[in-house]
């Protein structure tokens, strides 16, 4: 088996903003399996500036991997422990390889196109004018639950957006979660979290920076309304740290980023441990091509998690790769009479 390693740049349509800047273009790299005539393709999702294996050895260790494709996905998981995204794109190759197809890793319902799966619609920073649009788009698409990024702009006048949703929509008729990427000070946490509280939100992702434990533990204890972790799991790589982790901060929720957190097997420890300790989770991409995204979805639907998963459907980029993946009516489908716009030529 011979294996190669490709990097890609990924172009945004309009500059998207998060808590820590904007984003114009996205790195991603593509590790192709090849074995006579079947060929086979991963994704390794890094993320620079969030990434635990945003170093400065990250082609190198593609490289290593790409050399020792021999030892198989197991031990390569086991070698890349500090490269999640790079497990993540080893597991993903490897099941491609082994499919019928390289892009039908796990044939079910979802990708018959007779079931789907329930997302959230992404509301990205911005002027707040610009949030107010991107949220009557998202409702008026019919999505029952809506994500906003919060943190970047004024507080108030994203407590003007939260109000504005309620104005018109119930807690039971759309579902509202924040994502606050670490923004909030320690102090000012919790009297943040009492002003949100007014808005019936169903949870919030991140309030303050990860490394912040014992704040993050008393945050889940006081807090109005449920906390999800999600940078707080970046870089936790073993089993008993990941159950150390749970035990000490007792969130309510997690999300999990197979990109971050080692792929499926890496993502599967994880909801183990949250099932384990009566800790809800879901299932979010990051950011990948359509080539990730559509194993993450496959992958996803077979988990049967009712909640809202949050898998954004590619459409953020100029360049990204034609795929069967369509979202209506805030579910994501699999419409197999699509084809993949994609050719192993163009890496």
């Amino acid at each position: 088996m011979k294996a190669t390693y490709h990097k890609y740049i990924l172009n945004f349509k309009r500059p998207s903003g998060t808590s820590r800047g904007v984003m114009t273009e996205k790195e991603t790299w593509f590790i192709v399996l090849e074995k006579d005539e079947k060929k086979g393709i991963g994704e390794c999702g890094i993320l620079r500036g969030l990434s635990a294996d945003d170093r400065p050895d990250y082609e190198e260790k593609l490289q290593w991997t790409c050399a020792n494709i021999h030892l198989g996905k197991d031990a390569l998981w086991e070698a890349l422990i500090e490269f999640p995204s790079i497990q993540f794109g080893v597991e993903m190759a490897f099941q491609s390889m082994a499919s019928e197809t390289p892009f039908l890793l796990f044939p079910s319902g979802f990708t018959e196109g007779k079931k789907s799966i329930e997302i959230n619609g992404l509301i990205w920073m911005g002027e707040a004018a610009f949030m107010k649009q991107q949220i009557e788009e998202k409702l008026a698409q019919g999505f029952r639950c809506v994500k906003l990024k919060i943190g970047a702009i004024d507080f108030e006048k994203e407590l003007e957006l939260l109000r504005y949703i309620r104005e018109h929509f119930t807690a039971e008729q759309v579902e509202i979660r924040v994502d606050a990427n670490g923004a909030f000070g320690l102090n000012e946490a919790l009297y943040k979290l009492n002003q949100l509280s007014e808005f019936e939100l169903h949870s919030i992702e991140q309030p303050i920076q990860k490394n912040n434990t014992d704040s993050m533990a008393e945050l889940c204890k006081t807090t109005p309304f449920p906390i999800a972790l999600d940078e707080e799991l970046i870089g936790v790589f073993s089993f008993e740290e990941k159950e150390q982790l749970l035990q000490k901060i007792k969130p309510q929720y997690i999300i999990l980023k197979p990109s971050f957190v080692g792929g499926f097997k890496g993502t599967q420890e994880w909801i183990s441990l949250a099932e384990k300790h009566q800790i809800g989770w879901w299932i979010t991409s990051a950011l990948e091509s359509n080539i990730g995204l559509n194993a993450i979805a496959q992958w996803t639907y077979l988990l049967q998690n009712p909640m809202p998963q949050g898998l954004g459907t590619g459409a953020l980029y100029t360049n990204n790769f034609d795929c069967p993946l369509e979202v209506s009516l805030g579910q994501l489908w699999y419409k197999k009479e699509l084809d993949w716009g994609f050719s192993f030529a163009e890496l």
